[in-house]
């Protein structure tokens, strides 16, 4: 089976990766995230679990320029990378040392996001 549009995502490995094991009701919770009936809370708990490589529960500064490199590729350098961000993390009260669980996670993300819309 292929599929486009998952063929050129960048995540697409790590996707991969967090299914692999799962078994049908994992699968079906999985795939939920990508309903437009999912809640925002679902959407940002899959946002986390796709930072949270290891899935120890915590997300580190390693674990967020893993996934901007996926997503940013050759664009931007390693040090834009964390400087954006360092300067994100320390916007939500962080620092590049912090591991955050989800409610930090989310705190972060929501400050991103309105950071953002305010600059519009």
């Amino acid at each position: 089976m292929s599929i486009p549009e998952f063929a050129v995502n960048p995540l697409s490995q790590r996707l991969l990766r967090m299914l692999d094991g799962l078994n049908f009701k994992e699968f079906v919770a999985f795939l939920s995230a990508f309903s437009p009936r999912a809640t925002l809370q679902q959407k940002i708990e899959f946002i986390f679990r796709v930072y949270d490589s290891d899935g120890n529960g915590r997300v580190a500064m390693n674990d967020m320029l893993e996934v901007l490199r996926d997503l940013t590729g050759q664009y931007i350098s390693e040090q834009q990378r964390e400087q954006v961000l360092t300067q994100v993390l320390e916007e939500a009260g962080y620092t590049k040392d912090s591991l955050l669980v989800l409610s930090d996670f989310m705190k972060a993300l929501c400050r991103f996001i309105l950071n953002i819309i305010l600059s519009m």
